[in-house]
């Protein structure tokens, strides 16, 4: 199972870079950060739990934030 997980983070994180607004790119990148944490629990890696976890809660927090003009 973690090996579908670990691939569903890589699908995730690779299809952000097709998004064409920032919001959404964000959005998906802290989605595939909070997939490669359950990843790192699964395999039990704290090093990728902690710097994922630290990862999307900035991607999710700055998708948040209204945009600039």
């Amino acid at each position: 199972m973690a090996d579908w997980v670990g691939w569903l983070a890589t699908a995730t994180f690779l299809s952000s870079y097709f998004a064409k607004q920032a919001t959404t790119l964000r959005r998906l990148q802290g989605v595939a950060a909070s997939l490669w944490a359950l990843y790192g629990i699964l395999i039990h890696a704290w090093p990728v739990i902690v710097a994922n976890i630290l990862v999307a809660g900035v991607a999710v927090a700055t998708s948040l934030r209204p945009a600039s003009a």
